[in-house]
């Protein structure tokens, strides 16, 4: 009997010991949080994969969602925002530009960074429009 008591016991032991081990390697096994990218980032992710006509720099890109996240705001459609006699916010510099498909890219990629609640708005209206 006393055998049977001490094997139960070292059982026991061994079988707490082994719960107590992996225990511990799912706690130093937690996960860390994910680094959080800025808007610029993720904007500039997206508008250095686009081959411009010229080498706009980033400074030149980031003055843009900004100005488009207001004129949205305010209730402009996209075509306004783009258009010369409404917002004037077409991407574009003194020495750089982009075709439609791309400002349009940029748009999106600005209004999805920046101002995320407009973004159903402006992906349905350049699909109605055929351009997205």
């Amino acid at each position: 009997m006393r055998h049977t008591t001490t094997a139960l016991l070292l059982t026991a032991v061994l079988a707490l010991s082994g719960c107590g081990g992996s225990g511990g390697s799912k706690a130093a096994a937690k996960p860390s949080p994910s680094p959080t990218v800025s808007k610029a980032d993720q904007y500039l992710k997206v508008a250095h994969g686009i081959t411009f006509n010229g080498s706009p720099t980033d400074a030149d890109l980031l003055v843009f969602p900004p100005k488009w996240c207001d004129a949205l705001d305010a209730g402009h459609s996209t075509k306004w925002t783009f258009d010369l006699g409404g917002g004037n916010l077409y991407p574009v510099g003194d020495d750089w530009g982009t075709v439609s498909q791309d400002a349009n890219s940029l748009l999106v990629a600005g209004v999805k960074a920046y101002c995320p609640g407009n973004l159903k708005v402006v992906t349905d209206e350049l699909r109605a429009s055929g351009e997205y």
